[in-house]
């Protein structure tokens, strides 16, 4: 049976392969030979591996090498394809794709492909890394992303032999990461399928809603469409303007969009359909625009030009919104045949249009350009996660279009400040700005920019640099990283001491001395993880904001619980039972496993008592404990502390007291003046504004323990102080 579903599958696979093969053949663009040569490794190495549908791996990477095909992407690429999850998923290292497919290949396979072992310990960290380590790649050669989108796509397409918990997981990665990426890289086919696909997995109740009502008005659409293009093939015959008239339905997530963002049903949303109108130039564009006016009114604030101002991704159009004689809205979209290529294949048409290669390299680069930034980002970011989070932001945030005094066209994230901008032109002008000007009036550093202002930033060359408070209202990552890379190389010094003092100060807030916590073997874990080369590097980071205190400390004191813990309970084949709290003696047991019980904390100089458990040896109480109320006499053991028993100990206590300014503060300092430690510390306000502070001190002897609660006891506002359990 086994067999007879291989053998079937194989003859899927195979004839698939076949179909796709003939095509390339016939195009002189590829090198047929090499590109089966790819398909026989890549069907060997995967021979044995089927994906979670029960059909061979090997459909996948077939599948992707299509879609790519389509986009009309070059050899290199459809080898890169076949060959995408070799190096990942079976024995075939990658310099063995180097040596028989040459550099430009075992690049993009390296680049698509996961990473390996790495000291990363969540699942968040792992896909923030691989998304990092696809952009460094990317960096390289754009055409990483462009195989990494078609393999996100056929995974969207196939999705559904997943978990319902693992295909939210990819839907919304796909939405945050993927689909905003391929509009970036102006990918609109890409960008479509995708983001139509996670509608289906995240909103399957909306997707078939949708899906049925455009089915019920498929036919009135289509009349309205076949009257405007019958209109508009009339009216550049006309103007004697060679062009040609389509319609296109909008696809289900942009319908979705609309309907969410501005709180409207399906009925009342009109433009589900668009019209495309392609002409050969530019002026031909405008002179249709115009005629299309007369002859139905526009709707006020729905005109657009791209054309004067193209968006990021090179996207380039004229869109209005008319008001037609069925007394219905429809979209007009305008444009030259030169930007229809770019709209529909991005930067896809690089490769897929050869003529003119020389001005389609510039063209390329120029498109780019928005990458260099992110790189920089990442160049400055402390972490796999930020990088990331600030990716998401970057790509999905919405966008405002300034001018500099030049009149250039800046593209920056909707809620950008002059500052963001500033840094957008160059790291020097951001570093030495002193003031803005948004349409020739100064403003607050702070102002959000909007869409047509005319910016122009003020410099001093006696500037000392950017203020850490920018921090707060900058929006672009760009400008986030450019002013951390300030402040990161040039007072290096400040921030090693004052990355030290911050932490030292929140190792105390929380009841640890930083000193304790700093052991080498912990900090080369964690320097390992964030790529830190030294331990002034880490003060460093602290100190200029690369990386929180609470990322750093929070680990260390990880590390410390876990080691602690590690050390509580201690077996020994004497009759003292040695603990960490001091030593206990089991009348006439020398064999069992003693511990101190938590619900009481017994500590050297408490009436203690043993108490027999399951499988678990001796357990220490204190006597007064209301747990042994109602336990057996027989279970109970006679117990008492070893002479020796006089190391330092850790005892807990609970204060309660009237909350004000400086409580915690009064405490701490006199717990300090004592020279006592602070081991744990934990204070919450009740609905009553009444402060609980929970905390732990080492002490040497129960009388001094003693002695610090009358104390805190003697402060104003504090009413009560008693002796609690350690957490």
């Amino acid at each position: 049976m086994v067999n007879e579903e291989q053998s079937v599958y194989t003859d899927d696979y195979d004839d698939g392969f076949n179909k796709f093969f003939e095509d390339i053949k016939k195009n002189p663009q590829y090198d047929s030979e090499v590109i089966k040569k790819a398909y026989d490794l890549a069907r060997d190495a995967h021979k044995n591996q089927r994906r979670r549908s029960g059909e061979p791996y090997i459909m996948h990477p077939v599948a992707v090498a299509e879609i790519l095909y389509k986009l009309g992407m070059d050899n290199e690429c459809i080898v890169g394809a076949l060959l995408h999850d070799v190096v990942e998923d079976t024995q075939y290292d990658l310099e063995y794709i180097r040596k028989e497919f040459g550099d430009e290949v075992a690049l993009l396979v390296d680049g698509v492909t996961k990473l390996g072992q790495i000291p990363l310990s969540t699942r968040e960290e792992v896909q923030a890394e691989n998304i990092r380590k696809m952009f460094i790649a990317m960096n390289e050669d754009v055409r990483v992303i462009i195989i990494k989108l078609c393999d996100r796509l056929h995974n969207m397409r196939t999705i559904s032999s997943l978990s319902e918990e693992r295909q939210k997981a990819m839907a919304r990665e796909t939405l945050e990461i993927f689909a905003p990426l391929a509009s970036r890289l102006g990918l609109s086919y890409l960008k479509c399928e995708l983001e139509d696909l996670c509608l289906k997995v995240l909103e399957p109740a909306v997707y078939d809603s949708l899906v049925g009502e455009i089915a019920l008005k498929r036919a009135e659409r289509q009349e309205l469409v076949n009257y405007i293009c019958a209109r508009l093939t009339s009216l550049l015959t006309e103007l004697n303007i060679k062009g040609e008239v389509s319609g296109r339905p909008k696809h289900f997530y942009s319908i979705y969009k609309k309907m969410k963002n501005n709180n409207r049903t399906f009925d009342q949303i009109y433009d589900l359909t668009a019209v495309r109108v392609i002409v050969e130039n530019v002026k031909d564009c405008y002179e249709v625009l115009g005629m299309i006016h007369t002859m139905w009114k526009p709707i006020p604030g729905r005109f657009k030009d791209y054309i004067a101002v193209p968006k990021p991704n090179n996207y380039q159009s004229l869109h209005t919104t008319v008001m037609t004689t069925y007394g219905m809205p429809f979209e007009i979209q305008i444009r030259t045949y030169e930007m229809h290529k770019i709209a529909e294949y991005g930067i896809a048409a690089h490769w897929k249009y050869k003529e003119n290669r020389g001005a389609a390299a510039n063209e390329l680069d120029e498109k780019l350009e928005w990458l260099r930034g992110v790189m920089d980002v990442e160049s400055q970011t402390s972490s796999p996660q930020e990088f990331y989070e600030s990716l998401k932001f970057d790509l999905y945030s919405g966008q405002v279009f300034v001018f500099t005094p030049k009149g250039d066209v800046v593209t920056l994230a909707e809620g950008a400040t002059p500052v963001d901008f500033a840094y957008y032109v160059h790291s020097a002008i951001g570093n030495k700005c002193v003031g803005a000007k948004i349409n020739n009036k100064i403003v607050p550093l702070e102002t959000k920019l909007n869409t047509g202002d005319y910016v122009e930033i003020i410099t001093s060359n006696l500037s000392k640099g950017p203020s850490r408070d920018w921090l707060r209202f900058v929006k672009t990552s760009q400008a986030k990283s450019k002013i951390k890379a300030f402040f990161k190389k040039e007072l290096k010094e400040d921030n090693i001491k004052r990355g030290k003092d911050m932490l030292e100060k929140e190792a105390k807030i929380r009841g640890y001395v930083l000193g304790n916590l700093m052991v080498p073997k912990w900090l080369d874990v964690i320097m390992q993880r964030y790529s830190i080369s030294s331990l002034d590097d880490l003060y460093a980071s602290v100190g200029y904001g690369g990386f929180t205190v609470n990322q750093i400390l929070s680990k260390l004191i990880d590390f410390y619980k876990k080691e602690e813990r590690a050390k509580a309970p201690v077996k020994t084949n004497s009759s003292a039972r040695m603990l960490s709290s001091g030593g206990v003696i089991v009348k006439g047991h020398d064999d069992l496993l003693v511990r101190i019980s938590k619900c009481c904390n017994p500590v050297p100089g408490d009436d203690i008592v043993g108490f027999i458990s399951r499988g678990r040896g001796v357990a220490i109480h204190r006597k007064s404990c209301p747990n042994l109320k109602n336990i057996e006499d027989f279970r109970l053991i006679e117990a008492h502390w070893a002479d020796a028993a006089n190391a330092p100990f850790a005892v807990a206590m609970q204060i309660e007291a009237k909350n004000g300014n400086g409580l915690l503060a009064r405490i701490t300092a006199l717990i300090s003046e004592m020279k006592l430690t602070i081991t744990n510390l934990n204070a919450r306000v009740d609905k009553a504004d009444n402060a609980i502070i929970n905390l732990s001190v080492t002490v040497g002897s129960i009388s001094e323990f003693d002695g610090i609660v009358n104390k805190i006891q003697s402060l104003p506002d504090v009413e009560k102080v008693f002796r609690s359990n350690l957490n």
